[in-house]
């Protein structure tokens, strides 16, 4: 079971509550261009219905800042706006109604323009996430830490933590409460360290993630031991999973790890057994099928009233061991596929009609949101 979790204070992004108990939340990033409303706000709508909370887009120049009206305006969810360089574009952001800023303190840190942005962002009631990165850290950040004998790791984590915190001093000094952080690395044990060093030295909610993790072969794998880590320590309040993939990867893999965790029910949850020399089927193609069938179907918008699909190999672990399964499909011995409710036999079909048959079975268990 999850550690208790940290005690975090709340604020609101949107209408989503972050910290404070508030459930743990899922956030991606469009990789539209901004602005360009149309493409975003479209892509932005498939993020919504697969279960993402909040989302993030770039904001590379004034065009983009501008697109924000249209985009916040119409958005189904939360939306926060990237800013990197230029204090000027997150003032713009604001006044067109993103719902947070995110600020890297390795490349905007002039206390003025900090303080222009925070005046802002106070006089929209808007939070800031502070996004602190070991890629973007300030040299001198690093040095000051590895003077004190720290090897490359702990220097990188204790810069991390360093660069947030005088971060949020500084908006805080200019009046700023709603904060969040996120102090990432594409290194597991560093950004672990460094959330554990953070969490321990303040209440502000915390954002988690393992930034560049990758492509989803290694990246899921990086991403659920160092974000699965925090949550089971009861460290974080929303994620990212960055991935070298489509958004819609990000958002489905977050809310995998965080049923994983016991921290959100599955809807449905859905178990596969491995393969062994007694599969007569393809087993993995099959379990690619109906995963992909059941993500088409959150797509749509509409919600599976099952709580557990199991897809199995065998019988030994189809009716079986998969007998508190709500539906489920297994392989025979014969090559055939047995479809069963609560471990009772519904039937056997060969492959391509007993798939068609199981799809039924699910469309029937299917409702609008």
């Amino acid at each position: 079971m999850p550690q208790q979790r940290r005690n975090s204070r709340r604020i609101t992004v949107g209408a989503v509550a972050i910290g404070g108990g508030a459930p743990v939340t899922v956030q991606s990033m469009t990789n539209t261009d901004t602005r360009d409303a149309t493409a975003t706000l479209a892509q932005i709508g498939e993020l919504a219905r697969l279960g993402c909370d909040i989302i993030r887009v770039a904001v590379p120049d004034r065009e983009a800042a501008e697109a924000l009206a249209e985009i916040t305006a119409a958005s189904p969810i939360p939306v926060i706006a990237d800013i990197h360089f230029d204090y000027r574009l997150a003032i713009a952001a604001i006044e067109n109604g993103v719902a947070a800023v995110r600020l890297n303190p390795g490349n905007l840190d002039d206390p003025d323009h900090v303080r222009l942005v925070a005046e802002k962002a106070q006089e929209h009631r808007i939070p800031i996430r502070v996004g602190a990165n070991s890629g973007s850290l300030r040299p001198a950040v690093v040095r000051e830490m590895a003077a004190k004998g720290l090897d490359h790791d702990e220097a990188i984590a204790e810069a991390l933590v360093e660069s947030a915190l005088r971060e949020c001093a500084l908006l805080e000094n200019y009046g700023m409460r709603d904060l969040k952080v996120a102090l990432k690395s594409s290194s597991v044990p560093v950004t672990l360290a460094a959330y554990r060093k953070f969490a321990d030295r303040t209440d502000y909610p915390l954002h988690i993630g393992i930034t560049e993790a990758g492509t989803p072969r290694r990246g899921v794998v990086k991403s659920a031991v160092g974000i699965g880590s925090l949550l089971l320590a009861g460290i974080g309040d929303t994620l990212r999973v960055s991935l070298t993939a489509p958004p819609a990867e990000e958002v489905l893999t977050g809310l995998r790890i965080l049923e994983a965790c016991g921290l959100r029910s599955a809807e449905p949850e859905v178990v596969s057994c491995p393969t062994c020399g007694r599969t007569r089927i393809d087993l993995v193609g099959l379990a690619d099928k109906v995963e992909t069938f059941l993500a088409e179907i959150a797509g749509s918008g509409r919600k599976i009233q099952l709580k557990k699909i199991a897809v199995m190999g065998c019988a030994v672990n189809g009716p079986g061991e998969a007998r508190d399964a709500d539906l489920g499909i297994a392989g025979s011995a014969a090559g055939k596929l047995v479809i069963f409710r609560h471990g009772e036999v519904v039937g056997a079909f060969d492959p391509a009609e007993g798939f068609e048959r199981f799809r039924s079975e699910i469309q029937k268990c299917t409702v609008a949101e």
